[in-house]
């Protein structure tokens, strides 16, 4: 006899997490079925960036609620997330100042610390930057958090609440009566539920495909790395979004600082690739520009590098929300975060448990990443233009 749940979610990462947290916590009976353990894909390799600035306002939105969250932990979800403020830069080319300061004034008009600082302002904010015709959007309260321990202690406060974790079982089919759903069958059993939330990541195409769906999901693979910092390095190391470099770093801890580079992302491909290694030639053009950014790193070392994987829709932007006549009624998604979905996670997952629970998200606004958009041919876009991110 199969187990009976109100909701199950496939995927223990972040947003998973959240989602089963946000729901267990309205007493509903949540079970969470993962095929590996909790953060093993994606949110164990996220740089756990938490920020408001966002190019498109609906996510500023998200992100800015989900800061309350990270400051709140304790309070509001119990262990830890490793939330450490350590403030933001966006730096971007000179010419490019209109766009971002129109992007700055709507998140300080969400209520974000968020303002325009030029070359100078740089300078005095992170010494160590190496700073040229260059502007950027500072948030001074912003920072970073540790993704592994952020999905752990919303798993912990689910569970605490009564939601079931089930790893080491993926699904293998989802089971469907008269076009709706009515539960998976995983590798250790089956599972009954009337709502069945696809948050698996990378594996959310495939996860679609058992449903009847053909997403617009490709597999999207990151390299990352940290490097050893050296004493010579003048003051601290804020996050940094460094657009002008094709980058953005953060410290870790204080020995070391994570960098990632927006470019030569592999698309397409199995999620089941090991992400051990990150490309061969990676942590070469990581220290090019992270020295180029930041003159006293050439003294620091190569301490280690990685990659990651996560789902990319077309327009980089996530899908949330019932399938509607696309697919199985009660067939939910909240995956393709496109490798920004960390630090929304809060937000996504209460705006989820809400959708799913009431009818409509009205704590968060959720509906502009309805899949629907997709069918009618409407990507998110940037209200003040942009650059795609990944490429």
């Amino acid at each position: 006899m199969a187990d009976t749940a109100d909701v199950i979610v496939i995927g223990a990462g972040v947003q998973g997490a959240s989602l089963a947290f946000h729901l267990a916590s309205r007493g509903a009976r949540v079970t969470v079925v993962e095929r590996s353990v909790v953060a093993a894909g994606a949110t164990g390799r996220s740089s756990g960036l938490v920020r408001v600035h966002y190019e498109l306002l609906a996510e500023a939105r998200l992100a800015w609620a989900a800061q309350d969250w990270f400051r709140q932990w304790g309070e509001r979800v119990g262990g830890d997330c490793g939330f450490t403020v350590t403030g933001f830069l966006w730096i971007e080319q000179a010419r490019n100042r209109a766009r971002l300061a129109a992007n700055s004034a709507a998140h300080a008009a969400l209520g974000a610390a968020s303002s325009i600082v030029g070359a100078d302002e740089i300078r005095r904010i992170a010494p160590a930057l190496e700073v040229g015709d260059e502007v950027a959007a500072y948030e001074p309260n912003s920072g970073y958090a540790d993704p592994s321990m952020t999905a752990s202690s919303l798993i912990a406060a689910a569970k605490a609440r009564g939601a079931t974790l089930v790893q080491g079982a993926e699904v293998t089919a989802i089971q469907q009566a008269a076009g709706r759903v009515t539960g998976v069958t995983t590798t250790k059993g089956a599972f009954d539920a009337p709502v069945v939330v696809n948050a698996a990541g990378a594996w959310a195409g495939r996860v679609g495909e058992l449903a009847g769906m053909d997403l617009p999901i490709r597999v999207w693979r990151h390299d990352t790395g940290y490097f050893g910092v050296p004493a010579s390095l003048p003051g601290r190391i804020p996050v940094v979004i460094d657009n002008a470099n094709g980058s953005y770093f953060r410290p870790e801890g204080s020995g070391l600082v994570l960098i990632g580079l927006e470019d030569d992302d592999q698309i397409g491909g199995s999620p089941d690739r090991d992400t051990a290694a990150a490309a061969p030639d990676f942590a070469v053009r990581a220290a090019e520009r992270l020295v180029r950014r930041m003159p006293a790193m050439i003294d620091g070392d190569v301490r280690s590098s990685h990659s990651g994987q996560d789902g990319l829709t077309p327009d980089q932007r996530a899908f949330l929300g019932s399938v509607g006549s696309a697919g199985p009624a009660g067939f939910y998604l909240d995956c393709g975060h496109s490798g920004t979905g960390f630090k929304t996670a809060p937000a996504i997952g209460l705006g989820m448990a809400e959708l799913i629970l009431d009818g409509a998200a009205t704590s968060v606004d959720i509906a502009p990443f309805a899949y629907q958009r997709y069918l009618d041919g409407r990507p998110l876009v940037g209200e003040h233009g942009e650059e795609i991110l990944w490429r």
